[in-house]
């Protein structure tokens, strides 16, 4: 019989560090990692865990995740929250977090995200609030969440103000990637998670965005190619969140796109029926370019092939593919306004010069803005 320390070092699995001194933690990615996450989770010396999920990943994975760490002899509680964007609330947060202290966990135990963005964005925050800090451990079941909202301590949830306007900055101390999760994901799913894969080749990598135009297929039919991008992509938030773990600088790069994409989020009132959270970063990313290009920045054909990339995987690139309208132009800034990047009342903007090439644009005209986004509604 395979010993559980043998399986755990599998050749398939990709180990990327994030080295933040005393928090330092590993992210690890490869296919079927769920069915050693107990050993792994029980490895950081807790001796209860909090899973919180949701009513559709639950029924998934969530048994087989509290049995594999019950085996480990921690004491687990599973949490189940509806699915969704609304469920990050101030309601939920209440929820969980009385939840977590139902369950008597210490500063010392875990709480285990097992979900998508918004279940690692919540569960995240519930554990840097309770008992003013509690560890967490993520276990992200979607593209977009392994490739960008599991990695970097970044937590929250959002605000009738707008998207991610209450949180903490709290570092997990493992992220388990396990890409087979990413078989039964829905094609739609994939595709907006795809986009954040795309976003770190646009930052500034221009040959990772060659090989997603070359490799996208394999991405998406789960082949290695799936766990190249996904570590990969890793890679690079690592690098940028050890040098910036507080987005004072360098961090706000990894906002490509989402100015525009968190604006729409934001007038769809978070309707994943109407928008899920990729499908804006793919509109705002293809904004991003054009916008480029109309301040005269970047190259036109650069914004094009950008374009031609999110078309050819089946993403949006323009306002008018929002269902159920973007709003006005007085709407999409009002919402812009709102925006963390937002100083001294000033929008600051991730622009580019090129693919992979991009840069930190503070200060941005509001009249250049209006101008641009008049000429985007009536295209």
């Amino acid at each position: 019989m395979t010993s559980a320390s043998a399986r755990m070092d599998s050749p398939s699995l990709i180990t990327v560090p994030v080295p933040l001194g005393d928090r330092a933690y590993e992210i690890l990615v490869g296919r079927g990692l769920i069915g050693t996450a107990g050993a792994r989770i029980a490895a950081l010396g807790a001796r209860a865990a909090a899973i919180v999920t949701d009513e559709h990943v639950g029924p998934l994975y969530a048994s087989a995740l509290a049995a594999s760490l019950e085996g480990q002899g921690l004491r687990v509680s599973v949490i189940t929250l509806p699915p969704g964007e609304a469920t990050k609330s101030y309601v939920s947060l209440e929820r969980v977090c009385d939840a977590v202290l139902a369950a008597k966990i210490e500063r010392g135990d875990l709480v285990v995200a097992l979900g998508g963005g918004v279940i690692g964005d919540l569960a995240g925050f519930a554990a840097a609030v309770v008992r003013r800090g509690v560890r967490f451990v993520q276990v992200p079941t979607t593209l977009l969440s392994q490739v960008d909202s599991s990695v970097g301590g970044k937590t929250g949830i959002n605000s009738r103000h707008g998207k991610n306007l209450v949180g903490a900055f709290h570092q997990p101390g493992l992220v388990i990637a396990d890409t087979a999760l990413l078989d039964t994901l829905p094609l739609r799913e994939m595709r907006a998670g795809y986009a954040e894969v795309l976003k770190y080749g646009l930052i500034d990598d221009e040959r990772f965005f060659s090989w997603c135009e070359a490799n996208w297929r394999g991405v998406f039919a789960g082949n290695r190619e799936r766990d190249e991008a996904v570590a990969q992509s890793c890679r690079a938030k690592a690098s940028v969140v050890v040098r910036d773990e507080h987005e004072n600088g360098d961090r706000a790069l990894l906002n490509l796109g989402h100015t525009f994409g968190h604006a729409l989020e934001k007038i769809t009132a978070y309707d994943s029926t109407r928008l899920v959270h990729g499908e804006g970063v793919a509109i705002g990313l293809a904004l991003a370019f054009r916008f480029s290009a109309f301040l005269g920045l970047c190259p036109p054909a650069e914004a094009e092939r950008v374009e031609a990339h999110l078309k050819a995987v089946g993403l949006p690139t323009r306002l008018s593919q929002v269902p159920g309208g973007c709003g006005t132009v007085d709407e999409l800034l009002d919402a812009m306004a709102q925006d963390k990047k937002v100083k001294g009342g000033a929008l600051t903007f991730i622009l580019a010069r090129g693919i992979g090439r991009s840069f930190i644009a503070p200060g941005i005209a509001a009249d250049d803005v209006r101008r641009f986004l008049a000429g985007e509604i009536s295209a």
